[in-house]
């Protein structure tokens, strides 16, 4: 079985790609600064599980793209 996320942070962490996308990368340190600035959280590990799920869409995304430039290709 997979990991399993809280709605809380999948929510959250949509609502901030949907808002900043352009400023996060797949780098899982980069995107844990991003989300400090713009997210006010209470505790370090729901920060870090934010900017983990954030990463692991963003990599989801490439692999998207990817996958279809192959096929047009």
């Amino acid at each position: 079985m997979g990991k399993v996320r809280i709605s809380l942070v999948k929510r959250t962490a949509r609502k901030l790609l949907q808002l900043y996308q352009n400023d996060f990368t797949e780098d899982f340190q980069h995107n844990k600064e991003k989300v400090k600035n713009y997210v006010k959280t209470p505790s370090k590990k729901l920060r870090n599980q934010i900017a983990g799920y954030i990463t692991h869409l963003i990599k989801i995304e490439r692999r998207r793209k990817e996958a279809l430039q192959q096929q047009s290709a």
